[in-house]
């Protein structure tokens, strides 16, 4: 089983386009990956009935290597250096560090107004705001659709700010592009494989959250039907798993997820705190938690007054408490020698 070929610093460019080729004729696709000293290119599918000697005796070639998991892009044995992402000049990824903040939901102008120009002032460098709301109750608030696109399309120009916001359904994605700078796909879709397909179409950042009752081998599997299309840059975010004891919250924020991702993969980690608790009074600590633990970012919901929120309102930050988060992780911003 051949699925990673490592060719040697010297190889040439017809030997590389000569393997390439082999690949594709043998009915797989390949991923070119080149360093600084080497190029990699690993095999895309089912390769389980592939000797390694058919391209062990190439020219050119160094090493064949079998990778056993189900996910090879999203997996560090492919592609051993971090992905970071750099989005004018906002990176998300090793040694960088970023604050994704905003409501749950877009209600108003006015809302996402006063929200973005508060959350810019105290170092948020994203905008979050769904204006697609999946909801549990059909009768719940399910966002603003379209017109609230429109809502973040003004006020992104008007803060000069980059933008995430959730997409939920595959046609769907072109609309939400047009405006948001990445693409959120929600814990309910993150099996939704043709979503995921479609969004690894585009070239455009896609944070995947972790479903609330996934495996991390689930997750990163979901993580590949993205960068199986040729989206590379996909963010994972840890969001919560259910949760037994309800009385006191409202999912278990996964924090050892954080470490093993990072250990199983190259793509960036971000923590949503908000969801991950249920609870307002638990985001600051369980924020501070995640940057220990090595999280790249937080996604945290910020309202002006939550207690008239539409939605997850007992979740949210009202500004002041915001305000705090923000000074508190910078020491543990700087302990974990990251840059914001």
């Amino acid at each position: 089983m051949a699925d990673l070929i490592i060719m040697k610093p010297d190889a040439t460019q017809k030997e590389i386009l000569r393997v390439t080729e082999k690949i594709e004729k043998l009915g797989f696709k390949p991923h070119v990956s080149k360093g600084t000293e080497r190029t990699i290119i690993g095999i895309i599918g089912d390769t389980r009935g592939i000797s390694d000697e058919v391209f062990r005796i190439m020219p050119g070639v160094s090493e064949v290597i079998s990778i056993l998991k189900e996910y090879k892009l999203a997996s560090r044995e492919f592609h051993p250096q971090d992905t970071i992402i750099d989005l004018n000049g906002v990176k998300i990824g090793e040694g960088y560090f970023v604050v994704m903040a905003g409501p749950c939901s877009v209600e108003n102008k006015e809302q996402l107004y006063k929200t973005a120009k508060y959350i810019k002032e105290k170092g948020a460098k994203i905008l979050r705001g769904a204006v697609f709301k999946p909801r549990t109750s059909p009768y719940s608030f399910l966002g603003l659709g379209p017109e609230g696109l429109k809502i973040v399309k003004e006020v992104k120009e008007k803060f000069n700010m980059l933008v995430i916001t959730e997409v939920m359904a595959p046609e769907e994605v072109e609309m939400v592009s047009e405006v948001s700078d990445i693409l959120q796909i929600g814990t309910r879709n993150m099996f939704n494989y043709r979503l995921l397909e479609k969004v690894g179409k585009t070239n455009k950042p896609v944070l995947l959250k972790r479903n609330f009752s996934a495996k991390i081998s689930e997750f990163l599997n979901c993580a590949e039907y993205i960068l199986k299309e040729g989206n590379n840059k996909v963010i994972l975010c840890e969001r919560g798993i259910r949760a037994f004891d309800t009385e006191f919250t409202r999912n278990i924020l996964d924090l050892s997820a954080i470490p093993l991702l990072k250990k199983e993969s190259h793509l960036p980690v971000v923590v949503d705190p908000s969801h991950g608790t249920g609870i307002r009074d638990l985001v600051i600590p369980m924020s501070r938690a995640a940057i220990s633990a090595g999280a790249d970012g937080l996604l945290i919901e910020v309202h002006p007054k939550p207690e008239e929120a539409l939605s997850d309102g007992f979740q949210s930050l009202n500004f002041e408490m915001f305000g705090n988060l923000m000074r508190e992780i910078i020491p543990f911003v700087k302990l974990m020698k990251k840059k914001m």
